[in-house]
C-alpha cells in the first residue's frame, strides 16, 4: 500500500488543500474560517512549510513543518499539525513521514526533529517513541483569550 503513496512538499498556493484534515484533527473545535484566517498568518511569518501524502490525487495525510534555530539545540525542523486520515492509519503511513522527514531535516543540515505532543494522546506518545522521539520536558501554555 505505501509503495503507492507519493510524499512532497505542498506550495504555498496549494496550502489550503491541508484544511479539512487540520479541522478533522481538531475535532471540529475551530471553525473552517478560523483555520483559513491563522493558515493566512503562519504563511505570512515564513519559514513553515508541509509535507502532503496523496493517494493518486488524494491528500491523505500531513505535517507541518516549522524550520527553526534554538540556543538549546541549534537548527531543527519542529513538526506541528501531524495527521494521517482514518482509513490510512496503521498501514505504514506515519512511518513514511516520518523517514521522510528525517532526510529532509538532514538535508537542511538540521540537529534534531522537535514536536509536541498532548498528554492524553496515549496512541501518538507511543509512536513518537517507536521513532526515535524521547520526551525532553513539558510544553506549557498559559491562555491570554
Amino acid at each position: 500500500m505505501t509503495g503507492d503513496l507519493n510524499l512532497e512538499l505542498i506550495p504555498y498556493d496549494k496550502m489550503e488543500s491541508v484544511l479539512p484534515l487540520i479541522f478533522e484533527l481538531n475535532q471540529g473545535k475551530l471553525s473552517e474560517e478560523i483555520l483559513k484566517s491563522r493558515l493566512k498568518d503562519i504563511l505570512a511569518m515564513g519559514g513553515y512549510q508541509c509535507l502532503g501524502v496523496y493517494d493518486k490525487q488524494k491528500l491523505i495525510a500531513c505535517c507541518g513543518i516549522w524550520l527553526l534555530q534554538k540556543f538549546y539545540k541549534g537548527k531543527h525542523l519542529e513538526l506541528d499539525n501531524v495527521f494521517v486520515s482514518e482509513a490510512y492509519r496503521s498501514r505504514g503511513v506515519g512511518r513514511l513521514m516520518m523517514d521522510w522527514l528525517s532526510e529532509y531535516g538532514k538535508s537542511m543540515d538540521c540537529a534534531s526533529l522537535e514536536l509536541n505532543c498532548y498528554l492524553h494522546n496515549e496512541k501518538g506518545v507511543k509512536f513518537w517513541k517507536r521513532h526515535g522521539f524521547e520526551p525532553l520536558g513539558y510544553h506549557m501554555i498559559k491562555n491570554l483569550e
